[in-house]
């Protein structure tokens, strides 16, 4: 992350310390994550701490425990999960991250077994600040490429299986029509 960049520019009236900070805890805090520091990567929440993940992952939202336990599993499955900070932006009350994943895929995993493959992938993540600690954190992750790394295809749910075959249906008559 370079800090030149013109994302982490504050917006005006806010205070520049106060961004800088809220950008060097949000940073901190994946640094503790990926030194696996327990405590201190629970020290950059907020008592209050709630955590939105996609709904492919958790529907409901989290708290510290519920965090904690989500980690868990992307740390059973990834025993090597590292996160990198590649830009951010924010203001007195929020930042803004854009992150890259990378680990190895050698323990269970949301059921499935090892694969020793190797992941590398990107995700999004926005934090609400209170305090100098995060408050609310909401993130996205490209699963859809973690899941092709790891030999997964991503096969058509149930809802849209009717959509597909409809529109293959259509297909010839709109060939038909457009002449």
């Amino acid at each position: 992350m370079s800090d030149a960049s013109p994302h982490a520019e504050a917006k005006p009236g806010a205070s520049t310390a106060s961004v800088e900070v809220n950008k060097a805890v949000c940073r901190r805090w994946i640094d503790d994550f990926n030194a696996r520091d327990d405590e201190a990567e629970a020290g950059a929440r907020s008592v209050d701490y709630v955590a939105y993940a996609p709904a492919s992952i958790d529907a409901d939202p989290m708290d510290s425990d519920g965090w904690v336990e989500m980690l868990g599993v992307f740390l059973t499955g990834f025993p090597d999960l590292q996160i990198t900070v590649e830009d951010a932006a924010g203001d007195e009350n929020a930042v803004a991250q854009r992150v890259h994943f990378e680990g190895t895929h050698t323990g269970v995993f949301q059921g499935l077994p090892p694969t020793n493959k190797r992941v590398s992938f990107g995700g999004i993540e926005f934090n609400r600040m209170v305090d100098g600690k995060v408050a609310e954190h909401w993130f996205h992750l490209d699963q859809v490429t973690m899941m092709q790394q790891l030999g997964l295809t991503v096969v058509p749910g149930p809802r849209l299986v009717p959509t597909l075959l409809a529109d293959l249906v259509k297909k010839p008559f709109r060939r038909r029509s457009s002449k």
